[in-house]
């Protein structure tokens, strides 16, 4: 007892000011009602209302020995209900949880004092236990502590008929304090549990599934006592009653009913499924239900991830309008055989896993859905984009800003319908979206989502130049509820780097390739055609065999390989968890395959990019020349009427040919590093595709040799001029 009384307990006014810090929510986290006020009346306590003695009375030890019994018998009696005795009284506590201490009249006579003392320990408990009775009575202490002291309450029924029969039997004078000690002692052992289970759980102000975990534990310690186990396993029993109530709710029909956050499972009410399609940052399924450790119960450690996860497949469906009826819906209740309890949880999920694939898969057509993606974002039917890009080659040159969307809204309608795509039920979600910012900018933010620094994704650079329509158009696509939970702005995001990696490759290819009709005629008119357009000709056939073979790397060992196993995943999934990592998986790779997560390789990729467009430009203004001195031959030379000269576009062609060739030359280098670093075979791949005859690797060989033989003339020309001497030939 008195060490009880000497543990330090935080004040009540620190745990109303700091509730959180001692593991109590704060007020502001739920609604308490309003209690009446005739519930705060003092005198309606089961607990002492008059601490220290009542009255001025004669010391027990001027009575008789058989009427001090009967007195002290009389006090126990009283003192055993919680109220103040003659010769028996409590002494005040400091705090609302501290085990209350008795004082005896000194004058009683020490046999019986010895047997008076071995009985105030069950007061002392009979004071704690109603105390904490009437404390988690109230609202704020929540369901579960409110049906542990429901179930108190009644074994305390037990308790009053024992004392009223002690009653009876000292009114009739048959009892007599060595009977008083017999007759008490089977409900001492009660009392002392149920203190103690009080007293635990207000030292660590338990609330919901740690008070379900600190009654399984005594259960599990019990085994070995009948009585205590018996007691334990009813207080568990009916205090879990509320708990499982919000367990069925949850992993039945998918919705919280936690009033008073004690649940296991935590809605955020500011987490809203609307957000999946506007905000990269928004993680819908992982935030909008998330599990509190501290709530879990110790018999539902193992279960927790399946039970968050049972419900969160029912509240989908449920928001979709659906009705819920789970067909193997059972009653769950408390059970020291786990398996009982696992195996019904499992159906449960079993069902939910089961209903929500169904209907994503038939109701919503998910796989019709990523075909559809495939086609527009990978360009897998790539009819329809070669003819929306003739379509709007005029409009994709203005600037962004002087673009209008609707038209190439309306251009983009046009080519899917007169396309293979016309056939795609989908084809209305496509829509066409200006982004701020250029290709190589989104490239950067694709390693910003990896980095979870998704604000960054959306936020266009001040410094940017003002872009055209071509460095600014993207698709976009438009998903409702439920499929925008696999198909989110995160996953479309993903979606539109491959496509502008796509994208853009393809219209470099068309660049390079509209430098030979530009120039087909522009030879007939030059007169150093036959020295130029051959250097002209060859670099051009180069860069095109590097963006062709590009295209091909990323569209036929990239994306439809990883396509092939991502359907081949899908169909083994069981559940909506499987799914998205599967798709992220593939897109995450797609990414890193197509080389889109590299830094180094993205400027690489990027600078070969805008090597090709620059001498594309470059051609087609010579072309442009040598038209309109064709009108002019007549009056004069053709040297007197052009500033060009043989030599000035010979140095042009061999600058684009160098820039070309070393920017090759890193990227070959580049890759074949993070290849052997990665230990990827793919990037090989390319390696092997744009150096098929071993010619970069020949110049990277040379340019090293090239570079060490050049390093080790100058450090010798170091040394000999320091007049350190050389060592001669045979030396070592």
């Amino acid at each position: 007892m008195k060490e009880a009384a000497g543990t330090p307990m935080p004040s009540e006014a620190m745990r109303r000011l700091f509730p959180e810090k001692f593991g109590v929510p704060a007020k502001a986290e739920f609604q308490v009602p309003d209690m009446p006020e005739w519930f705060n009346l003092p005198y309606l306590s089961q607990d002492f209302l008059n601490e220290g003695p009542i009255a001025e009375e004669a010391p027990i030890g001027t009575l008789p020995l058989q009427d001090q019994e009967e007195a002290i018998m009389d006090d126990l009696l009283y003192t055993l209900e919680g109220i103040t005795g003659k010769y028996i009284y409590p002494l005040p506590v400091s705090h609302p949880h501290e085990e209350r201490q008795f004082t005896v009249d000194s004058t009683l006579d020490p046999t019986m004092r010895e047997l008076v003392k071995k009985v105030l320990p069950t007061c002392a408990d009979y004071s704690l236990t109603v105390r904490f009775i009437e404390e988690k009575s109230n609202f704020e202490h929540g369901l579960v502590n409110q049906a542990l002291a429901a179930a108190m309450q009644n074994l305390m029924k037990d308790y009053y008929l024992i004392v009223a029969q002690l009653e009876h039997q000292l009114r009739i004078g048959q009892l007599t304090l060595q009977k008083f000690w017999y007759y008490i002692q089977p409900s001492m052992s009660t009392l002392h549990a149920l203190a103690s289970i009080a007293s635990t759980i207000n030292k660590g102000h338990c609330r919901g599934g740690s008070v379900l975990s600190l009654l399984h534990e005594r259960v599990l310690n019990s085994v070995g006592d009948e009585k205590l186990h018996k007691l334990a396993l009813y207080l568990v029993e009916a205090t879990s009653l509320p708990y499982f109530d919000c367990l069925q709710k949850w992993i039945y029909k998918g919705i919280v009913v936690d009033p008073y956050c004690e649940f296991m499972v935590i809605e955020r009410s500011k987490v809203h499924k609307e957000n999946l399609q506007h905000e990269v940052s928004d993680s819908y399924w992982e935030q909008k239900y998330t599990l509190c450790r501290d709530r879990i119960p110790a018999f539902l450690q193992s279960l927790a991830e399946k039970i968050l996860t049972t419900g969160k497949y029912l509240n989908v469906v449920r928001e979709t309008g659906k009705n819920i009826h789970c067909p193997n819906a059972t009653e769950l209740v408390y059970s020291m055989n786990e398996r009982v309890m696992t195996e019904q949880i499992e159906r449960a999920h079993d069902y939910a896993s089961k209903l929500l694939l169904g209907m994503l898969m038939d109701d919503h057509q998910l796989i019709a859905r990523l075909r559809s993606l495939k086609h527009y974002f990978l360009l897998d039917q790539g009819d329809f984009i070669v003819q929306f890009m003739d379509m709007t080659e005029e409009e994709m040159q203005k600037p962004m800003n002087d673009v209008i969307p609707e038209k190439l809204d309306s251009l983009l309608e046009l080519a899917l319908r007169s396309s293979v795509a016309n056939a795609d039920p989908f084809k209305e979600d496509v829509r066409v979206h200006l982004l701020p910012y250029d290709l190589i900018s989104m490239l950067n933010r694709v390693i910003a989502i990896s980095a979870r620094d998704d604000r960054e994704c959306h936020r266009p650079d001040p410094t940017e130049l003002s872009l055209s329509g071509l460095e600014a158009f993207s698709f976009d696509y438009e998903v409702k509820w439920p499929l925008s939970l696999l198909l989110n702005r995160k996953a479309i995001i993903r979606y539109q780097m491959l496509f502008r990696y796509l994208f853009y490759a393809k219209h470099v290819e068309r660049q390079l390739c509209n430098i030979w009709m530009s120039t087909k005629s522009a030879n007939q008119f030059s007169p150093f055609s036959t020295k130029w357009s051959t250097a002209s000709f060859a670099l051009r056939q180069r860069m095109l065999n590097f963006v062709q073979n590009l295209q091909y790397y990323m569209s036929f060992e990239v994306l439809e390989p990883n396509w092939i196993h991502l359907m081949a995943k899908i169909d083994k999934v069981k559940n909506i968890d499987e799914l998205l990592v599967c798709h992220y998986d593939f897109l995450d790779t797609c990414l890193s395959d197509c080389m889109l997560t590299s830094r180094t390789l993205l400027k690489t990729v990027h600078k070969l990019m805008a090597v090709c467009v620059m001498f594309s430009n470059h051609m087609l203004r010579m072309s442009r020349s040598f038209e309109i001195a064709r009108g002019r031959t007549t009056e004069m030379s053709f040297a007197e009427g052009h500033s060009l000269s043989e030599e000035s576009f010979a140095a042009a062609i061999t600058v684009h040919e160098e820039s070309f060739s070393k920017c090759l030359g890193e990227l070959l280098t580049t890759v074949m590093e993070e290849s052997s670093q990665l230990n990827d075979p793919k990037l090989i791949n390319l390696v092997h595709r744009l150096d098929a005859n071993g010619f970069y690797s020949e110049q990277i060989t040379m340019a090293l040799e090239r570079s060490l033989r050049d390093t080790t003339i100058t450090v010798a020309d170091a040394v000999d001029d320091s007049g350190t001497p050389r060592p001669e030939s045979g030396s070592a």
